[in-house]
């Protein structure tokens, strides 16, 4: 017993540690898995949830003694919005109503099932604080599902408590009482704040004031030697990325590299310019990503406690590249930007090295070329068995995830593939949104076995286009790419890259030519004519088109033919049962009531 209450003490303060940029004065009422300041000093948010009931309990804390609100909204607005409201009345007792914005305009009380519920709630030192919970996937059709992946949550508030003369009871309008806040509620990295990491030794790569071009897309490479000064192999613990306050409107992503361990440079004179034209001085720093970050994302990352990123010592990679991406459409001048990376080293080596597997296809117009006008578009990835053969026998445990996309991209998901049956997904970002790219933490890590075969599918929607999006670097460009965090560390496995053989291209084209013309063909896709029917057999062609799969380091390349994507025994499709938990079981409680009393007045009637 004493041991489990220092248990409970120790999990306290590490909780406290994790919370420290809360602001509100009321301790929430219990412990969470997440937590964020929504709103500095004016709201904070925890919630936690429950895999096995498929349930998320919250509990919002706001700077008012009037109604508060919390909601989930389809696409950043009050239109279509999901909203649980509550208040705490002058006897305190707790409301909460389950309410829908059919409009920017007053939510009205949803009048077909009620799936928001308060559990407790008080007022206390000018602040409301109220737990509530939801199911994920309600089936209501006034409500707005939970997806996996991205979700925008809205939040008001109101300087007083509905007027209830009147029926639901009246809200007053909110004015800029108002937020919202893009975050993965079922896969948040819960970032520490970085007072956590004061006093550890720490290493970054930081640009210094590079110019950048008036273009409106830049890829920048420059070329770091690994830190030195550490005689003994060490853990990152956590990284950090710093990007330059004064240039967050057109840094678009920052991607680190390992350079092979082969790899040679002149220290005093190490690459540093437009990565195409040092595109042969960096070649082998392209194959294995290390870490990243995009717009929208957490700029901290920590690491599970029993893994870390080694560095120094007899780690081997000794170089690293990391690509800067700006987007700059209104091609302002005179932007120098000093942004970069910072790793936070632990003071003792943990359990296991960490690594990273990406599973890609190509950014090049031959694995990636999506019609224009089409609300829903399919790009599939595979790696076989006899790639991942070389997984270790005890397997890898996979924990975080990054999925990648440019702006047409919808969803992104891996799944895992074992006898030609899946199993589960890896990760599902069901939503995605360009504009917030998280390392998602997976709600419980997933090993992965030799010979297991990964099953990656973007989905795409370019009604918003009349021009075709071809894989590229650029921002209009397409890219589909699922990165995954895992440990203990492969050696020479970084992942997986696919693209449509040129042979298929070949015949798709009607061309006879003996090689392959690169320009020929981009300059056919950019002309092609669409039509509904021709983006169909565009999508029959990328369901049925032989693939040509890369994986090894980038100086032993190994490529493996498939002639179409593999069949597999797919997932069962989920069904939502929640109308069925809400609304039936509500009228067998009422039948059962009826039953009862009908059942007691007949007794009754006996004795009396």
């Amino acid at each position: 017993m004493k041991i489990y209450i220092v248990l409970c003490i120790i999990l306290s303060v590490l909780i406290v540690q994790k919370t420290i940029a809360i602001t509100s004065p009321l301790p929430p009422y219990t412990s969470y898995q997440f937590s964020i300041e929504l709103e500095h000093n004016i709201a904070d948010l925890w919630w936690t949830v429950d895999e096995n009931r498929q349930e998320i309990t919250f509990e919002l804390h706001i700077k008012t003694t009037g109604w508060i609100a919390l909601g989930i909204s389809p696409a950043g607005g009050m239109k279509g919005a999901d909203i649980g409201l509550g208040w705490i009345d002058s006897t305190g007792q707790v409301h909460f109503q389950d309410r829908y914005a059919y409009e920017f305009a007053r939510p009205v009380i949803d009048n077909t099932t009620t799936d928001w519920s308060a559990i407790k709630g008080r007022e206390q030192n000018g602040w409301t604080a109220i737990q509530f919970k939801r199911f994920l996937d309600t089936c209501d059709s006034m409500d707005v599902p939970i997806k996996s992946g991205t979700n925008v949550l809205i939040y008001a508030y109101g300087l007083e408590d509905p007027d209830m003369s009147q029926t639901g009871g009246m809200i007053k309008y909110h004015e800029n009482r108002r937020g919202s806040r893009i975050i993965p509620l079922q896969s948040y990295g819960n970032p520490s704040p970085e007072e956590t990491f004061a006093g550890l030794d720490y290493f970054e790569f930081k640009l210094q004031n590079y110019v950048v071009p008036t273009n409106d897309t830049t890829y920048h490479c420059k070329v770091y030697k690994a830190p030195t000064n550490f005689p003994q192999r060490r853990h990152a613990i956590a990284h950090r990325t710093m990007i330059d306050s004064n240039n967050r409107d057109i840094v678009h992503h920052l991607l680190m590299y390992e350079c092979d361990p082969t790899a040679v440079f002149d220290d005093t004179n190490l690459p540093n310019d437009l990565c195409d034209d040092i595109n042969e001085q960096i070649r082998a720093c392209s194959s294995s990503i290390a870490t990243g970050w995009a717009v929208g994302g957490d700029d901290i990352v920590d690491f599970p406690e029993i893994t870390g990123y080694p560095v120094g010592g007899d780690f081997e990679i000794k170089y690293y590249l990391v690509q800067m991406h700006y987007d700059n459409p209104k091609l302002m001048p005179n932007r120098r930007d000093s942004s970069g990376i910072r790793f936070y080293l632990g003071k003792e080596l943990r359990q296991y090295d960490l690594g990273y597997l990406s599973l890609t296809a190509f950014a090049t117009p031959i694995a990636i070329a999506i019609p224009p006008k089409v609300d829903r578009f399919i790009i599939d990835t595979y790696c076989p068995a006899v790639v991942t053969k070389s997984f270790p026998q005890s397997g890898i445990t996979v924990f975080g995830a990054f999925p990648h996309t440019h702006l047409q991209g919808q969803s992104v998901w891996t799944k895992i593939i074992r006898n030609k049956k899946a199993v589960e997904y890896l990760f599902n970002a069901e939503a995605y949104n360009f504009n917030y790219q998280f390392e998602n933490i997976l709600p419980k890590p997933i090993k992965l076995y030799p010979g297991d075969e990964l099953a990656t599918r973007c989905v795409y929607h370019t009604t918003n286009k009349n021009e075709i999006s071809l894989g590229g670097e650029k921002t209009k460009d397409e890219m589909c790419m699922h990165m995954f965090m895992y440990y203990p560390r492969m050696k020479n496995f970084y992942g997986c890259s696919t693209i449509n053989s040129l042979e298929s291209w070949s015949r798709l084209m009607n061309s006879s030519a003996s090689s392959f013309d690169f320009e020929v063909f981009r300059k056919w896709l950019i002309e092609l004519k669409w039509t509904p029917e021709l983006s169909e057999q565009w999508q029959n062609f990328y369901n049925n088109a032989p693939r040509v799969v890369v994986s090894g380091p980038i100086n032993n390349i190994t490529l493996t033919n498939l002639t179409r994507l593999p069949d597999y025994e797919d997932l069962k499709p989920a069904e939502c049962k929640r109308s069925i938990t809400n609304t039936a079981i509500r009228s067998v409680f009422l039948s059962m009531s009826f039953t009862l009393t009908s059942f007691f007045v007949t007794i009754a009637s006996r004795f009396f």
